[in-house]
């Protein structure tokens, strides 16, 4: 009932955009799923293009880190047909997120060339956590000296060395499906950008 109450506002609403995130929660497998969450799926199918679902001027967008888990009719022309894979943030990008992020807070000179380098990989919430941490060491240290005490570029390398990518363990994953599970060339943009990692700076 709650998934047809939002869609029928959307459908009131329009021109609307629906986002759903972590989409396979609602559109998982039911090869997969319990008995009890089958029907949400089917409700789910039913909302996107049922006889009497029109949905003429809403924009359906779902985003999942686990798009193998997804009910394969979710994918079916007419419902999510289009699949875009977002990569984590090349090196530009990287440099912009930290520059982003410390917006607001005190911080010296910092060379974001050089953090952006060092992040290859990462994620751009792994870096607001590398910014997010150097903020908070810095606050504990002007409390103890009743000073501000800016965030430094050292710092920020520290933090940096301590911490690893996030997303290591999901690209291993995704690479299983690259490699067992791609006969439809489902997952073909991961396998592009997995052989070129190399060429990223």
């Amino acid at each position: 009932r709650a998934m047809h109450d939002v869609f029928e506002v959307a459908r009131k609403n329009k021109p609307t955009v629906l986002f759903l995130d972590e989409i396979d929660a609602i559109g998982m497998s039911r090869g997969k799923t319990s008995e009890a969450l089958r029907p949400l799926v089917n409700q789910f199918l039913t909302e996107l293009d049922g006889i009497d679902s029109n949905n003429d001027g809403v924009l359906i967008i779902g985003a999942t880190n686990m798009p193998w888990e997804v009910d394969t009719a979710l994918r079916r022309p007419g419902r999510f047909d289009k699949i875009i894979f977002v990569p984590p943030p090349d090196k530009k990008a990287r440099q912009k997120i930290f520059e982003l992020a410390l917006v607001g807070k005190p911080h010296g000179e910092i060379n974001y060339e050089m953090l952006a380098k060092l992040t290859k990989q990462f994620s751009s919430s792994d870096i607001d956590r590398i910014c997010d941490e150097g903020a908070e060491r810095s606050f504990k240290e002007a409390i103890k000296t009743g000073k501000t005490v800016p965030i430094t570029q050292e710092l920020l390398l520290k933090i940096t060395q301590e911490n690893k990518t996030t997303v290591t363990d999901w690209f291993s994953t995704a690479n299983n499906y690259v490699k067992y599970s791609n006969e439809s060339g489902l997952y073909n943009d991961i396998k592009d950008y997995l052989e070129g990692l190399a060429n990223d700076e």
